[in-house]
């Protein structure tokens, strides 16, 4: 398999996904809004917004193992 990456990143750009990360947590149902260079210039930052939120955060690339899609029809339909 292999590792999440930039241009893993920027395929999912816009979309809402699960962000599954290497220590085993994952961040359920955000949407990613965009890529920057982290401080200092050292490695790259995921920016994404909660589902429902404004405000965004952002996690460093390196700690993304991998993003599952997310179909948002499905769950709008279930309620």
């Amino acid at each position: 398999m292999e590792s999440f990456s930039l241009n893993s990143a920027k395929s999912f750009l816009g979309k809402n996904v699960n962000l599954h990360l290497k220590d085993g947590a994952v961040i359920v149902n955000v949407q990613l809004t965009g890529i920057r260079k982290g401080d200092f210039g050292k490695g790259n930052l995921v920016e994404y917004v909660p589902y429902g939120n404004r405000k965004g955060d952002c996690v460093p690339l390196r700690n993304i193992a991998w993003a599952e899609r997310l179909n948002l029809s499905l769950m709008q339909t279930a309620g």
